[in-house]
C-alpha cells in the first residue's frame, strides 16, 4: 500500500474492533487488582501471597505471547484472536466458584491467556497500514491498555453492589459479546501472512540479537512496570492512605487511564520524531517521578536552639496521584515508542519480535508484583516498590546511553539536524 494512498475503510474497521477486543482482554487480565483485595482479607494472605495472586494471570499471558505472535504471522490475526478470546470465557466464569487460594491460582493461569492478545493484535493491525502510519496504528491498538482503568471503574461498583463473585460473571458475558463484535467487524488478508515455516526455536534465535534484548529491557519497565503498578495501586492506596476501595480504584485509574489511552499519541510522536527520541525522554521522566515516589513517609527530629523540632516528609495523596499521572503518561508514550523500534528494524518479522518483547514486558509484570510483596514483607516500607522500579529505570538509561546516545555523531556531516535550526533556513 503506497504511503500516500487513502486508507481503506476495512483497515479502520479492523483497528477499531481489535482495539475494543484488546481493551476487554486487558480488563479481564487485570481483574485480580480489584477483587484480590477482598480475597486477601478472606483468605488471610500476606503481601507476598497477594503479589503472587495478582501476578498469576500475567504469567500465562506473557509466556503465550511468543507462540501467539508466530501463529499470527502464519495464520492471521483474526482467527488467532477469536480462538484466544473464546478459550478464556469458561475460565473467567469459573473464577466465581473458586473458594481456596490454589483454586484462584490455577484458574488465574487460564484467565491470563487474555493477556496474550497484545501479540496478536499488534502485527495484525500494523499490516493493514503503510509503514509511516504503523506507529499510529499500533499506538491506537495499544491504547487497549486502558482496560486496566475500565476494570477500576467497573469492578469496584460490581463488588460493592453484588459481591466479588459478580465481577468474573459479568466479565465472561462481556468477553462473549466482544468476541462476536470482533468476528463480524474484522477481516483477513492472505497477503499479510508470513510464509516462513521456521520453528519456534529458530524464531526465538532473535533473542541473540542485542537490539532485541535492549528492547526487552525497555519494555520490561514501560509495560511490565505499568502492569505491576496497575495491579498494586488499589491496595497501595487502601493501605497507605486508608481510602475506601472505590475511591482507591478511582485514584489508581489516574495512572492506568493515561497509561493506556495516550499510547496512541506516543505512536504518533514516534512516527514523527523517531523511537529513540521518545524513549529517551520517557526514561528520564520516569527516573524523576520514581525518585520522588520512592521516598517513604518519614518523621525526624532536629535539635534546634529552641529545643527538639519534629518534621515530616512524605507525599500526600494528591502529590502522589499527580506523580502517578505523569508516570502513566510517560509509560504510555514509551510502550508505543518501543514497538516503533520493532516496526522500523524488523518489518518482516513483527509478530515474532513483538511476541518476544511482549514476553519480556509481561514477565516484568509477573515478577514485579511478587517482588513488591517480598520487599514490603521484609522492610515494611510500601514505597519500596518504587525503589525497585527506580533501579530498573537506571538500567534502561545506562543501556540506552552506551548503545544509542553515545554513538550519535553530534558534529559533522552525519550529525542529526536540530529541530529548531530549520526555522532559520530560508
Amino acid at each position: 500500500m503506497p504511503a500516500s494512498a487513502p486508507l481503506p475503510s476495512k483497515a479502520w474497521s479492523v483497528l477499531i474492533v481489535s482495539t475494543l477486543a484488546f481493551t476487554v482482554c486487558f480488563m479481564v487480565w487485570m481483574m485480580f487488582g480489584v477483587i484480590g483485595i477482598p480475597l486477601k482479607k478472606t483468605l488471610g494472605l500476606n503481601a507476598t501471597e497477594f503479589g503472587l495472586l495478582t501476578a498469576t494471570p500475567v504469567l500465562t499471558g506473557s509466556l503465550i505471547r511468543v507462540p501467539l505472535g508466530i501463529w499470527t504471522d502464519r495464520y492471521g490475526g483474526r482467527i488467532v484472536m477469536a480462538v484466544l478470546m473464546a478459550t478464556t470465557i469458561p475460565a473467567i466464569w469459573m473464577m466465581s466458584y473458586a473458594t481456596q487460594y490454589w483454586h484462584f491460582l490455577v484458574i488465574g493461569l487460564f484467565v491470563g491467556l487474555a493477556g496474550g492478545s497484545f501479540s496478536v493484535g499488534t502485527p495484525y493491525v500494523a499490516r493493514w497500514f503503510p509503514k509511516n502510519r504503523q506507529g499510529m496504528a499500533m499506538g491506537v491498538y495499544g491504547a487497549g491498555n486502558s482496560g486496566s482503568a475500565v476494570n477500576k471503574f467497573v469492578a469496584p461498583a460490581l463488588l460493592v453492589a453484588f459481591g466479588w463473585t459478580a465481577v468474573p460473571q459479568v466479565y465472561a458475558a462481556v468477553m462473549l459479546g466482544t468476541l462476536l463484535i470482533f468476528w463480524f467487524g474484522s477481516a483477513s488478508d492472505p497477503s499479510h501472512l508470513v510464509t516462513s515455516r521456521a520453528s519456534f526455536g529458530e524464531q526465538l534465535k532473535a533473542l541473540k540479537d542485542p537490539k532485541v534484548l535492549k528492547y526487552c529491557q525497555y519494555y520490561s519497565i514501560v509495560f511490565g512496570g505499568y502492569v505491576a503498578l496497575a495491579l498494586w495501586m488499589v491496595q497501595y492506596y487502601v493501605g497507605e492512605y486508608g481510602l475506601d476501595i472505590r475511591y482507591a480504584a478511582l485514584l489508581a485509574a489516574c495512572f492506568s487511564l493515561p497509561g493506556g489511552v495516550l499510547r496512541a499519541i506516543g505512536g504518533v510522536l514516534s512516527d514523527k520524531f523517531g523511537a529513540h527520541s521518545v524513549t529517551w525522554w520517557v526514561m528520564w521522566v520516569s527516573w524523576v517521578c520514581l525518585f520522588l515516589l520512592s521516598y517513604p513517609q518519614t518523621d525526624f527530629t532536629v535539635t534546634t536552639v529552641n529545643g527538639p523540632q519534629t518534621f515530616h516528609i512524605g507525599l500526600n495523596v494528591y502529590a502522589f496521584t499527580a506523580l502517578m499521572f505523569i508516570l502513566g503518561i510517560a509509560w504510555a508514550f514509551g510502550k508505543a515508542s518501543v514497538f516503533k523500534y520493532i516496526s522500523d528494524d524488523y518489518p518482516q518479522n513483527i509478530g515474532a519480535i513483538s511476541g518476544i518483547v511482549g514476553l519480556a514486558g509481561g514477565l516484568g509484570g509477573f515478577v514485579l508484583p511478587i517482588l513488591f510483596g517480598v520487599l514490603m514483607d521484609l522492610t515494611g516500607i510500601r514505597s519500596s516498590a518504587f525503589m525497585l522500579l527506580y533501579g530498573v529505570v537506571w538500567v534502561s538509561l545506562i543501556w540506552m546511553y552506551w548503545t544509542e546516545v553515545r554513538r550519535t555523531e553530534l558534529m559533522g556531516a552525519k550529525a542529526p539536524e536540530a529541530p529548531f535550526s530549520r526555522s532559520f533556513v530560508r
